[in-house]
């Protein structure tokens, strides 16, 4: 996976330096630049308008109590597009502008998901109630207590350890 990274890092520049000179060579230089500054204007007023959409249908399934899992990957499609369009470059405006499509996004979407291992994990209060015989603890919340056992003997001697604190004899004063 590294080394497609890196090849991508060293390849992207070389091609965006070949159609930089081809679109170039055919409408001229002026116009080459113009081309480039609209994208990155286009790319900002896309951003603005989907990203403020895309929020509002993330704030109303949170609301409803679903976890927004489809809306934040479109809204992390939506800032890499964003980001290609900001980027100086014909072939990272064309992959930006495609990622603004939303069929082509949410084709995208399922095509990662569908190799991808995404577990959803809800808990707390927001999301059901509480069990009452759980107690959540940090490590910095309990110690462990050496308790002798009868099972000692079964242990090589060694008493038996438990983190947890039962009866009445092991209450705090």
């Amino acid at each position: 996976m590294g080394l497609y990274i890196i090849a991508a890092l060293i390849l992207l520049p070389l091609i965006e330096i070949a159609v930089f000179i081809w679109v170039g060579g055919l409408i001229g230089v002026l116009p080459t630049i113009l081309l480039t500054v609209i994208t990155a204007m286009a790319g900002t007023i896309m951003l603005r308008q989907q990203g403020l959409s895309l929020l509002m249908r993330m704030q109303s399934e949170l609301d409803a109590g679903r976890a927004p899992g489809n809306e934040v990957m479109q809204g992390a499609m939506i800032v890499l597009a964003s980001i290609l369009l900001l980027t100086p470059g014909f072939v990272t405006d064309a992959i930006g502008l495609l990622l603004f499509i939303p069929p082509v996004r949410s084709a995208l979407a399922n095509f990662i998901v569908s190799r991808s291992n995404v577990v959803i994990v809800q808990g707390g209060a927001a999301h059901g109630r509480r069990d009452e015989h759980v107690v959540d603890l940090d490590q910095g919340d309990w110690t462990e207590k050496e308790e002798p056992s009868a099972d000692a003997a079964a242990n090589g001697g060694q008493p038996k350890i438990s983190p947890w604190r039962d009866g009445p004899d092991d209450a705090k004063p």
